[in-house]
């Protein structure tokens, strides 16, 4: 049967129809809503995991038995999974295991811009890469058939415009699972370094058959045509090839690693000039220049950043001057009739403004973290320092105090982000003596990637109830013996619990607790609206950032503030800091 999916349904289809048992993932824009789709099923095992390090282990132990496992990430939770990762590589499996990982080119929703096929060489495992939504399905089962038949981990690579882009999908039935079955393999299981290094030699032979693999997959496909130019690309760079290159040689590489070597070389002697189309690193490029082929172009094609179509008709420009530039689609608005950009801010109502509109004023050094937090850094509220990864507003903030630094330091980060990787900075906190303030900003759900569950929810992926794992326990077990816990919507409160807790030797740990308001909105009051009668014009509600609060012009030259009751979810925050009583129900 025909069906229209994103790469992402397109993703957990593959996985439904390869005979995944066992599916576990943390949640990351772009792939997050690859478990979301599989879960749907209902014959598949699909869990949040508090972080990928543990979601790819449990997808190994369950691979272990001999059925078909997957662990999704994205790019920069990969780096928290390297460690199994690099180890598996040594251990194999039974049953296939493909780690299937999501890159972000461009940095839509991510804090930085990596190429994650690097770690296919770094760990020396296979990599496949599909460039529509019809490969991202069919490439889950070839992943899992390579896994199975040479005994290893797979990567499969899928990127924003893949997971994020739909096509045509053939759909197949269910292929039957294994039974899980545990047979004792010190040798190939247990990694002691007597037994480890047998396997080095094991992983080192198998690149080579892996290799003789890739010669002859037939999804690496030799596509010739005009022979002047020849193209050698994967992933949905090949679809950018075949619109701007339509004429073009093409060499696509659904297994880009291990290289095919003999099929690399045969396509160069094919063509005049030799291209190689890739997103981010030059991967393939390097490869294809050590073995003294000199590609054209490598000056012209971007590093940084999504390529396009446009970005390759400049390209096929600057190496064709003869060639016109394709025209403009006629839909596209000239500059003057776009809509002006519109920087991202806090929802209306967020319980987090509060707290990084009150840390402007004791002016200590705040180390951030990633979540819809993030934007607390931005203007108007500016609160901020930096922001490194998951769990680093606990542990960098552990290293700023420990510095002889003259200012008090604040960490920050959320419930989620918490129970990912903050509770061994806590630990680390407790352990070696920290003087500082720690602050969890608790709305009771994974908020930046679209509401999904984590362990202090109260229920999994699946929809089943669980018990809720307490941040205040866990911080106690650290040794962290100061905990407080605010209401957000309370201005007075927040600041006072700033005020008190940032003057005081030793850490302590805050925890600001309101649900996020676009999952819980049970508790809005009625919208609020400002008596112009009042309002001087002072601006300080304005550096809230709230959307919901606008300027109106009063006549004159003077302007007072007003509330957008569409937007208004009457949390009350402007209300509590206006000096004239202007703003009230």
């Amino acid at each position: 049967m025909k069906r229209l999916l994103s790469g992402n349904e397109a993703f957990a289809r593959g996985a439904y129809e390869g005979g995944v048992a066992v599916a576990s993932g943390y949640p990351g824009t772009p792939s997050t809503e690859i478990l979301e789709n599989l879960v749907s099923y209902g014959e598949v095992y699909c869990e949040w995991s508090p972080n990928e390090k543990v979601a790819l282990e449990v997808a190994a132990g369950a691979a272990m038995t001999g059925v078909r496992a997957m662990a999704t990430m994205k790019h920069v939770g990969l780096n928290v999974a390297a460690d199994p990762l690099m180890t598996l590589s040594y251990t194999g499996i039974e049953g296939g295991l493909v780690v299937l990982v999501c890159d972000d080119p461009g940095m839509h929703s991510s804090q930085n811009e990596q190429d994650s096929r690097n770690y296919a060489r770094f760990a020396k495992v296979p990599l496949i890469e599909p460039s529509d939504s019809d490969e991202a399905r069919r490439y889950v089962g070839l992943a899992l058939e390579i896994s199975e038949q040479f005994d290893t981990p797979v990567i499969l690579r899928g990127t924003t415009r893949i997971s994020h882009s739909k096509g045509v999908v053939e759909t197949e039935q269910r292929r039957h699972t294994s039974v899980p079955r545990w047979e004792k393999k010190p040798q190939k299981y247990l990694m002691v370094p007597l037994y480890a290094r047998q396997r080095r030699v094991f992983v080192q032979q198998r690149l080579e058959r892996l290799t003789g693999y890739a010669e002859r997959l037939d999804e690496n496909k030799t596509i010739l045509r005009d022979r002047r130019i020849g193209i050698i690309t994967s992933g949905i760079s090949y679809q950018y090839v075949e619109e701007v290159f339509s004429e073009a040689s093409i060499l696509k590489l659904a297994m880009s690693y291990p290289f095919p070597r003999s099929l690399i070389e045969a396509f160069a002697r094919e063509v005049e000039i030799l291209l190689v189309v890739e997103e981010l690193d030059g991967f393939i490029t390097d490869y294809v220049r050590s073995l003294g082929i000199t590609p054209a172009g490598t000056d012209l094609l971007p590093r940084i950043g999504e390529l396009s179509p446009d970005t390759l008709e400049e390209v096929k420009a600057r190496l064709f001057p003869e060639t016109k530039k394709k025209p403009a689609p006629f839909f596209v608005s000239p500059a003057e009739h776009q809509a002006p950009p519109r920087p991202p801010v806090l929802c209306p109502g967020c319980p987090h403004r509060s707290v990084f509109y009150a840390l402007k004023k004791f002016k200590p050094v705040v180390i951030g973290d990633i979540g819809c937090y993030s934007l607390g850094g931005l203007k108007p509220l500016e609160s901020l320092d930096t922001i490194l990864c998951m769990g680093a507003g606990i542990s960098a903030a552990m290293g700023v105090s420990k510095s002889g630094i003259d200012r008090p330091v604040v960490g920050i980060l959320g419930d989620s982000t918490f129970f990912h990787s903050g509770i061994t900075g806590l630990l680390d906190i407790g352990y070696n003596r920290g003087d500082l303030v720690i602050i969890v900003l608790d709305n009771r759900v994974t908020a930046m990637t679209g509401h999904q569950e984590h362990p202090g929810t109260g229920r999994t992926l699946s929809g089943e109830s669980t018990f809720s794992a307490s941040i205040e326990r866990f911080a106690s077990a650290a040794g962290i013996e100061r905990i407080r816990v605010f209401d957000p919507y309370d201005m007075k409160e927040t600041e006072n619990a700033l005020d008190e807790e940032i003057a005081r030797k030793g850490c302590s740990l805050l925890i600001s607790r309101r649900p996020c308001i676009l999952r819980d909105k049970s508790r809005q009051a009625k919208t609020l609206r400002v008596d112009p009668d009042r309002c001087r014009g002072c601006g300080l509600c304005l550096g809230l950032g709230c959307p919901a609060i606008e300027k109106a012009a009063r006549g004159g030259g003077e302007w007072t503030a007003q509330i957008n009751p569409a937007l208004c979810t009457g949390c009350g925050i402007c209300g509590s800091i206006c000096p004239f009583d202007a703003i009230g129900e």
